[in-house]
């Protein structure tokens, strides 16, 4: 089957080369990191001047590269001194003190570094350490709606809108299909591989029966404001007594590789954020459906959170939830240069005390911010209230604020 490809992800790629950067692909597993270097390392393999130096962690012909030295002797004996070498290290954190490698081969001339990653410890500790900022990190996540058309070749549809709340966007589904059996199978498949390789064995976890329930937790409560105290008390409810500290170590192990995504709370008067109590959304809302269920009353508007948090994120926003005295506000989104928008979210306003909710916290900050509600009401596309701009859903999807 032919790789699709997500442009986006290559120009930002090509956009740090020849700049003494290292480049690092970072994302839960199965977001397409692999498929996204492979397209790469396609495209510059054309030039004659290219010597590509391939290492697929997850392949068994690399299993004996374990340590960072068998990684240089793989490297040594692949290099070509006349030509610009190109390394490409596809899950580069299965190799032990990859970091030293990568710094050794960052110093040498006509060298190229672009490794992938599924654990964002890979920028932390010893690595940033080694090479301080001369690095790139790209974050690549799971399909966007306009990608999930593309990928299963489908209109802009409120049918097909329907089928990305349900099934969310794992570029893997191109070979499942999307019946939806078949397609909570694999998300499970997922969600396992991911939890066992870099959750439970990379941090070493005993109680793998607790972090499965807190998962499923996180699942149910998708958008809601936690901590650890209040989990501690839910579990304790439930005959299972567990430590705010191992909480807050669980929820960094699931956050380090990329199965959810912490925000933080951000008091908009005040102007500044607090040190507890967030909220936590899925990096691909099709496991949290495969976890949580989506039958149940309210959980669409759970799924529709998740997947306008993380287009916000895509769009290239830094995401935080909004405390007001009297209320909340979905997400504060802000990018460098001062620019921010405020975002509500909805299923749909079908009544004027719905409407107020919505709409009444935002006009209660007093800014000159962009404000938006975005909702899936029927015949909304784009309309104004009051300086407040109501979206739908797919208009939001596909074409941005």
């Amino acid at each position: 089957m032919k790789e699709i490809v997500r442009q986006s992800y290559l120009d930002k790629i090509e956009k740090y080369l020849g700049k003494d950067t290292i480049i690092i692909l970072t994302g839960q597993r199965r977001v397409g990191k692999s498929s996204i270097l492979r397209l790469f390392k396609s495209k510059v393999e054309i030039s004659d001047n290219a010597n590509i130096i391939y290492i697929d962690k997850e392949k068994k012909e690399f299993d004996d590269i374990k340590t960072y030295k068998e990684l240089n002797a793989y490297v040594d004996e692949h290099l070509d001194a006349e030509k610009t070498n190109y390394i490409l290290v596809d899950e580069v954190q299965d190799v032990d003190e990859f970091e030293r490698s990568v710094r050794s081969y960052y110093e040498e001339p006509n060298i190229e570094i672009v490794i992938t990653g599924s654990n964002s410890k890979i920028l932390s500790g010893d690595l940033s350490t080694l090479i301080g900022g001369r690095y790139k990190e790209i974050y690549v996540q799971a399909l966007s709606y306009t990608e999930f058309m593309q990928f299963h070749q489908l209109p802009d549809t409120d049918d097909t809108l329907a089928k990305y709340i349900q099934l969310g966007g794992l570029p893997g589904l191109l070979k499942m299909g999307l019946d939806e059996e078949d397609a909570r199978e694999y998300q499970t498949d997922v969600y396992h591989t991911v939890l066992l390789k870099d959750v439970i064995m990379r941090n070493q976890i005993r109680n793998v029966p607790f972090l499965e329930n807190l998962v499923r937790f996180l699942a149910d409560n998708t958008g809601k404001i936690i901590s650890a105290n209040s989990i501690a008390k839910y579990m304790k409810s439930q005959d299972e007594k567990i430590t705010s500290t191992v909480i807050i170590n669980y929820l960094k192990f699931l956050c380090d590789a990329y199965i959810i995504h912490k925000v933080n709370r951000y008091d908009i008067h005040g102007k500044r954020l607090f040190e507890s109590n967030d909220k936590f959304y899925f990096e691909d809302n099709g496991i949290r459906n495969a976890l949580g269920g989506e039958s149940r009353e309210g959980d669409i508007e759970k799924v529709i959170e998740n997947i306008v948090y993380n287009h916000l994120v895509r769009l290239g926003y830094e995401v935080t939830v909004g405390q007001l005295q009297a209320g909340e506000i979905d997400f504060v989104c802000n990018k460098p240069g001062g620019y921010r928008v405020y975002v509500q979210v909805s299923y749909i306003i079908a009544d004027a005390t719905t409407r107020e909710r919505e709409f009444g916290n935002l006009h209660s900050i007093k800014d000159n911010y962009p404000k938006y509600v975005i909702s899936m009401t029927p015949l909304v596309s784009k309309t104004d209230d009051n300086g407040v701009t109501h979206l739908h859903l797919r208009k939001f999807l596909t074409a941005g604020l």
